[in-house]
């Protein structure tokens, strides 16, 4: 019996994969991806099977220069960091918070648009497992206390067999020339095209902290 009670391990995890006949990479994958989560999440477990997908789509590999967006902000942005290296902070990572399980990856253009393929869960694919069915629609069905094993094990039977993938054409969005402007409250230097009546959104409508 597992130690972590209804929970696999990293380890357990990883032997699953090995038994259902994975390949060495995916396994790689998975062990990356759930250090850098901290944990095993089911929505972590997914987006890794996403991007796999997306990359076999593609005709891709790790290493090529590739830009994503992330529909959710749970779990599914941080497979895209540590597989393909698409992160915010390289501008190759945007997260649209708009609470559908997808995600789009596409190759650089120097275009107003890029091809791409966007791939998502899709509930049709997992009616035949009850569990991964009840987890995704966040119904009562679903217990977190006595059924993550089973969710985990629906998973990697599923695979990419849970998934579904259309082409699309991504917006490419082009960087702006801007000019430094001066928050009146805070004093700090912004980007002038975010102030809203002088104030930068630190001190106005993004304001999340109060002095101590």
């Amino acid at each position: 019996m597992s130690r972590h009670g209804d929970e696999y391990s990293k380890e357990e995890i990883l032997s699953l994969l090995k038994k259902n006949g994975s390949s060495d990479t995916l396994i790689d994958w998975f062990d990356r991806c759930i250090d850098f989560h901290m944990g095993t999440a089911a929505g972590l477990l997914i987006g890794i099977y996403m991007v796999d997908y997306a990359l076999s789509l593609l005709g891709a590999k790790p290493g090529d220069k590739l830009y994503s967006v992330c529909e959710t902000s749970k779990c599914a942005p941080d497979p895209l960091q540590v597989i393909l290296h698409c992160t915010p902070g390289n501008h190759r990572l945007r997260v649209i918070n708009i609470g559908r399980f997808a995600m789009t990856v596409n190759r650089p253009s120097d275009g107003d648009y890029a091809e791409g393929v966007r791939v998502r869960l899709d509930p049709a694919k997992i009616e035949d497992t009850p569990v991964l069915r009840a987890w995704f629609a966040n119904t009562p069905d679903f217990d977190g206390k006595t059924m993550k094993k089973r969710l985990v094990e629906d998973i990697i039977s599923k695979g990419t067999g849970m998934l579904s993938w259309e082409k699309v054409k991504v917006k490419v969005p082009h960087r702006e020339k801007w000019k430094t402007g001066i928050c009146t409250s805070c004093g700090e230097p912004v980007p002038e095209n975010l102030l809203e009546n002088g104030l930068c959104p630190g001190c106005g409508s993004q304001k999340y902290y109060e002095k101590i």
